[in-house]
């Protein structure tokens, strides 16, 4: 089975023009203004609002409030989804079939995400549902489709970093340490909206390749 790649990642995100690496030695994360055009955006918003659900959590923990967003599971056969698709493995140099489906999240006011990490509880109920295959989560970038107009910060809650709402921008971190044991110190809180609505996609990488992607990724 061919690699995934995802322990150059941070290498190569170091390479991108303009890109800034958070300086703490927590965690690999990355920040990149302007990542998507203001139409890109525009587009994956519309999408997003036609096809959201409630979103979930793998582990439920008796909080009915602990996210209260909600998903679109985006379209990986649209010509826009999967250019940004291909645009987010080619700069982490993971392949195509070590990704889950690109996903979008929508915030009204009140709305938020608790403090939560990306990677699965290797001895959660949820895990050999989610990660028998293709195993753990890697990488996470993330990318800001608009700036609502109060509210909707990211907040890392090991580091302090405040990650505001900003159209286009990419936030990428690792969700595992070197040793490949997940990164506690990736546990972040995906704030309250205050004013207006916030969107957001996520990618989400795996250590092995996903049975999803047989004759899905041509």
């Amino acid at each position: 089975m061919a690699p995934s790649g995802a322990d150059r990642t941070a290498e190569r995100l170091a390479l991108l023009p303009g890109i800034r690496r958070a300086p703490t030695p927590k965690l690999q994360q990355f920040m990149l203004a302007g990542f998507l055009d203001p139409a890109t955006c525009a587009g994956l918003m519309a999408q997003i609002d036609r096809d959201v659900r409630p979103s979930t959590i793998a582990d439920p923990n008796g909080d009915e409030a602990f996210r209260t967003s909600t998903t679109c599971d985006l379209d990986h056969r649209d010509p826009l989804v999967r250019a940004v698709n291909a645009r987010l493995h080619d700069i982490t140099g993971i392949p195509l079939d070590h990704g889950e489906p690109l996903q979008g999240q929508r915030y009204d006011v009140g709305q938020e995400f608790k403090a939560h990490t990306d990677y699965f509880d290797p001895h959660g109920a949820d895990w050999e549902t989610y990660c028998a295959v293709p195993g753990q989560r890697t990488w996470t970038l993330m990318v800001y489709l608009n700036q609502p107009a109060a509210g909707g910060a990211t907040r890392f809650l090991a580091t302090g970093k405040m990650h505001q709402p900003e159209t286009g921008k990419l936030v990428a971190w690792n969700n595992v340490r070197a040793d490949g044991q997940p990164n506690a110190d990736t546990l972040h809180h995906g704030m309250k909206v205050r004013k207006g609505r916030k969107y957001i996609i996520t990618k989400w990488f795996r250590e092995r390749a996903w049975p999803w992607a047989d004759g899905e990724l041509v």
